[in-house]
């Protein structure tokens, strides 16, 4: 699922360093895990109930073990009669054992794989929901390596739940019930002793490393988007010939990485080794008291033997319960970040009762509009301007001016902090914000492509749109003989964000698209900014028949693709210093004028 991601900077992000993870943190996420693993309630059951009869029977092999041994030392000519009979009961044991385990496995399949399915689903759909500050502030590598790893998390968990956990602890009960029942207290004392030693020696040490991994994830993070940072800007990399910088501020956090992998796995082998220090010693015990019983004649050979493999049958999964109590943390600690980020409220949120908003004439008017993406630099002042339905509008200004930030505020990415967008009368912060978002139409000024054909990214505009209305749409955007002259045709991958086209094709291609999508409000950010004098001509034609009985908000730096329009604003510093027609702006002799001066002499200069 991670693919579509393309990261967050680490900051807005949590950091393994940044906040502990407590015991109370890491039960609160084990039961927001449960609601994914719900709707398949019956086959967790089905898996529980598998666990439990594969441990009774891997519990009753000792048994038969210690009937068979002494049966063979006390009837010798009973051994092709009872013993048979017992080793058959051994193998049937052994295979029912087996035969649950695996059914346990096969059932549990489809829960733990549904649980990732609609994890990953969920973060999509909650990425998505995310405000356009949250994405623009992203980075590409760090969330895509966290998300991969907080869903893998998910299933880790379960696996480590039902096939380690809950199967050891179940063994435990069994293996103690039978000891202190049969046996003298001093076995199940031991026993009792060591498995409490080996826990708490798991758990202070396995917490005293942990920071170690923390480290480890943090900086596998952070190189990670290092470097798909720098190959998605593969080519600015190469005209500043930056390829050393790039290497070297990799190689410098992955050196990092390397000491803290370094102390991680130092530390690992100091617990592996007080671990099995532990269940050495504990297991020495018991089989010392075992071997007394033999020899005062308390206990029996096949006694002997009992004990010895219930030991074997306990301690060996406890030594793994180590590894999977130390990976269980870094699971929990992944799930964690994974939750925090589906914690992160949406900037932009519907009002509990809004509706879809109601598009009659497309009528869009700005009232006193202040606004600021960070409070210490406010963008717009007081703008005011009016948009008349089925009428062009233009908003032109030196770069920084606010022009741009019209059309987001107009898409509702950002709420501003004071006056009202209105769109037929209706407040769009009242309305649903997906409906004012499907009332209108970008060409943005730089077009970003889906890694697909051209016929998909036109289409998405409409993803019911027939392959003739694709193909009209193209036409109508001057590329259809272009695409037709590729050997794919419309069939022909753009590459990553579209990079295999050239910037004018780009924005044919979201010209067309915005064709495809008919709304009733049309925006054109730039929308030639990347085309020729010839093909900018040809599009501005094709733009005009599109905005024709449409509302239309055109962004332009070229003040020549903006004379027909039937009222020009002049945005300056975020503030709206003049308006008017074409004629009238020049009549002004203000800055519209000299603009339009500006880039009449910087154009006479290109010809000659």
């Amino acid at each position: 699922m991670v693919r579509f991601l393309t990261g967050i900077r680490m900051q807005h992000y949590i950091s393994y360093t940044h906040e502990p993870h407590s015991q109370r943190r890491d039960f609160s996420n084990l039961a927001r895990m449960f609601p994914f693993i719900w709707d398949y309630r019956g086959r967790v059951i089905i898996a529980l109930l598998s666990l439990v009869i594969s441990k009774l029977a891997v519990v009753g092999v000792p048994f038969l073990l210690k009937n068979i041994v002494d049966d063979l030392n006390v009837k010798a000519d009973a051994i092709l009669t009872l013993p048979l009979a017992l080793l058959l009961a051994y193998g049937a044991l052994r295979l029912v054992s087996s035969m649950f385990n695996e059914l346990r496995d096969a059932v549990f399949a489809r829960v733990r794989y549904h649980a990732m399915r609609s994890v990953s689903k969920r973060v999509l759909k909650h990425l998505h929901s995310l405000s356009l500050r949250y994405h623009l502030e992203r980075k590409t590598g760090g969330i895509s390596r966290d998300l991969e790893r907080g869903a893998g998390s998910l299933s880790s968990i379960l696996n480590y739940l039902v096939f380690n956990i809950i199967p050891t602890a179940a063994e435990f009960i069994l293996v103690a019930a039978i000891l202190l029942t049969q046996y003298e207290s001093r076995f199940a004392i031991a026993i009792f002793s060591t498995v409490f030693i080996y826990i708490v020696f798991t758990f202070l040490v396995t917490e005293w490393r942990m920071h170690f991994r923390h480290e480890m994830n943090r900086l596998d993070s952070t190189a990670n988007a290092q470097s798909i940072d720098s190959l998605l800007n593969y080519e600015t990399v190469k005209y500043f010939n930056n390829e050393q910088l790039e290497y070297d501020r990799y190689d410098e956090t992955m050196s990092q990485w390397e000491n803290a992998a370094v102390k991680s796995q130092n530390s690992m082998s100091l617990l592996n080794f007080g671990q099995a220090s532990i269940i050495a010693v504990g297991v020495t015990l018991i089989m010392i008291f075992a071997g007394y019983g033999v020899v005062d004649g308390s206990l029996s050979l096949g006694d002997l033997v009992l004990v010895n493999a219930l030991m074997l049958q306990l301690f060996m999964p406890l030594g793994f319960l180590g590894i999977v109590y130390r990976q269980l943390k870094y699971s929990l600690a992944d799930m964690d970040l994974l939750f925090k980020l589906l914690e992160r409220e949406p900037e932009i949120k519907d009002k509990d009762d809004a509706k879809d908003i109601k598009i009659t004439d497309g009528n869009v008017v700005f009232v006193k509009v202040n606004f600021s993406y960070n409070q210490d630099r406010q963008i717009l002042h007081e703008v005011s301007f009016d948009i008349p339905a089925g009428k062009k509008i233009a908003v032109v200004g030196p770069s920084g001016s606010g022009k741009s930030t019209l059309a987001r505020l107009l898409f509702r990415f950002y709420d501003i902090q004071s006056g009202s967008i209105r769109i037929d009368g209706q407040d769009i912060r009242e309305v649903n914000q997906n409906s004012v978002r499907q009332s209108i139409g970008i060409v943005p000024q730089d077009t970003v492509l889906f890694n697909d054909t051209i016929y998909y990214n036109i289409q998405y505009a409409n993803n019911e749109a027939s392959r003739e209305q694709v193909i009209q749409a193209a036409k109508l955007a001057s590329i259809h003989d272009f695409i037709e002259s590729l050997p794919q045709g419309y069939e022909t991958l753009v590459g990553e964000r579209g990079l295999k086209l050239s910037g004018g094709e780009k924005q044919r291609v979201a010209i067309a698209r915005v064709i495809l999508k008919n709304p009733k409000i049309l925006v054109f950010d730039e929308a030639t900014s990347s085309l020729d004098s010839q093909s900018e001509q040809s599009i501005l034609k094709a733009l005009r028949e599109v905005a024709e009985d449409h509302t239309a908000l055109v962004i332009a730096h070229r003040l020549s693709t903006i004379i027909d329009a039937d009222q020009i604003y002049v945005l300056n510093e975020g503030r709206m210093v003049e308006q008017g027609t074409h004629i009238e702006l020049l009549a002004n002799k203000a800055m519209y004028a000299e603009l339009w001066a500006l880039q009449q002499e910087e154009r006479k200069a290109k010809i000659e």
